[in-house]
């Protein structure tokens, strides 16, 4: 049971700003991890409806919920995951060999194309929550940032790594796997059930998109890099929750 606790602990302190108690990083600890890594997912989504009804109640409107809540998602991270998503698009326009992009993921500077990917990130982003406002559209991108946080850990779990070090190297090799699946793919179909329960179209849309990023996200990882690595992941959860954001505003717009 400690175990499981300090595995929820070290989730929480690794990938968001919310202040937890210091534990260990061991082997022992770091079990179970993975498996709570949804539920940073699931409390950006309770964040992001509540700012929504807060617009509602104040007459902020539908561009004032799509800014903020752009990077709310951001605030609750401290944006660790975008900025995997911008070395990410680094390396790959850089047109490389494998070794070198793999030196360019851990470059310090910030290129010019990760600025531009991010800047398109956003006004992409921004633009499909100005067109989310509905209930269940909102229910649907809570599910979102789960799906893309359960996709992630999966890959973890599943992914060979590019080299054997770094997050997410210690993160696959202490975990374990057996369990960590069996949590991740059951949270993952439980995401893809309420989804269509909540809206059949939009929902079925999401869940095939979102497996579809995540099979992107594989073979290209081998294809470029050899593996995965915690940039590739954090872009791939940039992706996944774009892709998610996109479809949920669109389509609900247009029925």
């Amino acid at each position: 049971m400690k175990s499981i606790i300090n595995g929820f602990i070290i989730t929480i302190a690794m990938y968001s700003k919310i202040p937890m108690p210091k534990v260990e990083r061991s082997k022992q600890n770091m079990k179970y991890a993975l498996c709570f890594f949804p539920i940073i997912g699931l409390l950006i989504g309770a964040l992001l409806y509540g700012w929504c009804e807060v617009c509602i109640a104040y007459g902020f409107g539908q561009t004032c919920f799509a800014l903020v809540g752009a990077v709310i998602p951001v605030i609750i991270t401290g944006g660790i995951h975008l900025g995997g998503f911008m070395e990410t698009t680094n390396a790959l326009h850089s047109h490389e060999k494998k070794e070198r992009k793999l030196e360019i993921l851990n470059d310090p500077y910030v290129g010019a194309f990760a600025v531009i990917s991010v800047v398109c990130y956003f006004l992409l982003y921004s633009a499909g929550l100005v067109l989310i406002w509905k209930n269940d559209q909102l229910l649907l991108l809570g599910l979102s940032y789960m799906i893309s946080r359960t996709l992630s850990g999966m890959s973890i779990a599943w992914f060979p790594a590019a080299k054997k070090e770094g997050t997410i190297y210690t993160l696959s090799s202490m975990a374990h796997k057996r369990a960590v699946r069996i949590v991740l793919v059951t949270i993952l179909a439980l995401c893809f059930i309420s989804a269509i329960v909540i809206n059949p179209i939009i929902g079925a849309v999401m869940a095939l998109l979102a497996m579809w990023v995540w099979t992107y996200y594989y073979y290209m990882s081998l294809k470029q890099f050899g593996g995965i690595t915690g940039d590739l992941a954090g872009y791939f959860l940039c992706l996944c929750e774009l892709s998610s954001v996109l479809v949920i505003g669109g389509i609900g717009r247009v029925m």
